[in-house]
């Protein structure tokens, strides 16, 4: 069936999959689709060297930048298909539970959030939550228990600006599988006020720094008891994330 927006349809498919589609920012919600630069449907990118990897598909993109300040709380809002659930019942809303894996939070630094190119930008990363060794809990699944949301606060140390905000999820129930992890981002436009000083040291490229071999990518989560435990081993992705 089609769900249908203003200006823009998304087609929803009988799959598992889910979409970044709003933003708080202490709180107070910033409308759907507002900001944000999201792909027209809910499905996964799968191959890490597309271009894709960046924001989601090419699809809808706001003309707004959203105001905020350093060190403000920031929500994102995943759910099933655009606008909530797909049905009164809808038992893979907000993602399945079957998509473990963890959720992350990027920033880049660019001239102009409206405008700027996403691929060619230099990203950090600023939220992670991967697997707690201890309660077997992946971010994902923090995620779902949180009707979708994921909520974490800007470094109050950035300078002020314009940045685009990638936040991702990554499910690795198939990523025993070469090009089987999948992964769901789109990206909001920011503009920073009241920061301050602090760059970060290193920034990575997406696409770019992805590898579809790389162990956080390519790798089996399900332990020997057939649980998606990663058998108790530690999990991290991507690069180490930046503190003030």
């Amino acid at each position: 069936m089609k769900f249908l927006l203003p200006t823009l349809a998304l087609a929803i498919t009988a799959n598992a999959h889910s979409v970044f589609q709003k933003m708080t920012v202490n709180g107070a919600d910033q409308g759907l689709l507002t900001g944000l630069r999201m792909p027209d449907n809910n499905n996964p990118v799968e191959d890490v060297q597309s271009s894709d990897i960046t924001c989601g598909a090419p699809g809808y993109t706001s003309s707004i930048v959203i105001d905020v300040k350093a060190g403000d709380e920031i929500g994102a809002w995943y759910q099933h298909g655009r606008g909530g659930p797909q049905g009164s019942n809808d038992p893979d809303n907000p993602i399945a539970s079957s998509h473990k894996g963890p959720v992350t939070a990027y920033l880049a630094a660019v001239s102009d959030a409206a405008t700027a190119s996403a691929t060619s930008a230099d990203w950090f990363k600023i939220y992670e939550d991967t697997f707690d060794t201890g309660s077997k809990r992946w971010g994902v699944d923090n995620l779902i228990s949180n009707d979708g949301w994921v909520n974490f606060r800007l470094p109050s140390c950035i300078p002020s600006g314009d940045y685009l905000l990638r936040v991702e999820v990554l499910a690795l129930h198939y990523a025993s599988s070469q090009g089987g992890a999948q992964f769901y981002t789109s990206c909001a436009q920011i503009r920073v006020s009241d920061g301050g000083s602090t760059r970060p040291c290193s920034t990575i490229k997406l696409p770019g720094y992805y590898s579809d071999t790389g162990s956080d990518i390519l790798i089996n989560i399900y332990g020997a008891t057939g649980e998606p435990d990663n058998n108790g081993r530690p999990y991290s992705h991507g690069p180490s994330k930046f503190t003030c």
